[in-house]
C-alpha cells in the first residue's frame, strides 16, 4: 500500500467520523417531517369542524393562533397579535358602562356631545375630573357614571387665580 493510498484512507475515515452525527441528524429530521406531513393532513381534515365549533369556544374563524404574524409596533412597544381576543375576567368591570341600547353614549357634560369613554365622561372631561379629585375640588354633581348631558360644566380658574384657589382648597382640606 502506497503512502498516497494510506493518506487518502486516513482522510476518508476522518471525514466519515465527522459526518456521522450530521447524517444521523438528517435521518431523524426526515423521519420528523413525515410526522409533520401526517399532522398537516389531519389538521386539514379537521379544519371544517374547527370552523363550525370554534366560535362556541371563543376562537375566531380563520385564526391560526401562534402562526399569525404579530403587528409591527414602534421601538419600545411590545408587539401584539393582530386579532388578540380581549381577556375575560369575572371581576369588577372597569371603565365605561355600556348604554342600554348597545351603542356608546354621550359625555355626561351638557353640550359636550363627544362619546363617553370612562365613568360616563369623554376623555377631556375625565381628565378634568381626575384633576378635580386630585386637588379636592370635585363638585358634588360630578358623579361617576352620570347620565348623558346631565352634569353642568365648570370653568376652572387659570394662572394666579388658580394658584389662589388651590391654596384655599389645601387650607380647607
Amino acid at each position: 500500500m502506497s503512502v498516497d493510498k494510506a493518506f487518502r484512507e486516513m482522510v476518508r475515515n476522518e471525514i466519515e467520523a465527522q459526518l456521522k452525527p450530521l447524517r444521523d441528524l438528517v435521518s431523524r429530521l426526515e423521519a420528523g417531517t413525515a410526522d409533520l406531513d401526517r399532522l398537516r393532513t389531519v389538521a386539514e381534515q379537521l379544519a371544517p369542524l374547527a370552523g363550525a365549533v370554534g366560535p362556541l369556544f371563543g376562537v375566531a374563524a380563520g385564526s391560526r393562533g401562534a402562526a399569525a404574524a404579530p403587528v409591527r409596533r414602534g421601538p419600545g412597544r411590545p408587539a401584539r397579535a393582530a386579532s388578540a381576543p380581549a381577556p375575560v375576567s369575572g371581576g369588577k368591570k372597569r371603565g365605561r358602562k355600556p348604554a342600554a341600547e348597545g351603542g356608546s353614549r354621550e359625555c355626561a357634560i351638557r353640550g359636550c356631545g363627544k362619546p363617553s369613554r370612562t365613568k360616563g365622561y369623554c376623555a377631556a372631561h375625565y381628565q378634568k375630573l381626575r384633576m378635580l379629585e386630585k386637588t379636592n375640588r370635585r363638585p358634588t354633581n360630578w358623579v361617576d357614571y352620570a347620565e348623558s348631558n346631565s352634569v353642568e360644566d365648570i370653568k376652572l380658574p387659570r394662572g394666579r387665580a388658580a394658584a389662589k384657589a388651590l391654596a384655599e382648597a389645601k387650607n380647607a382640606g
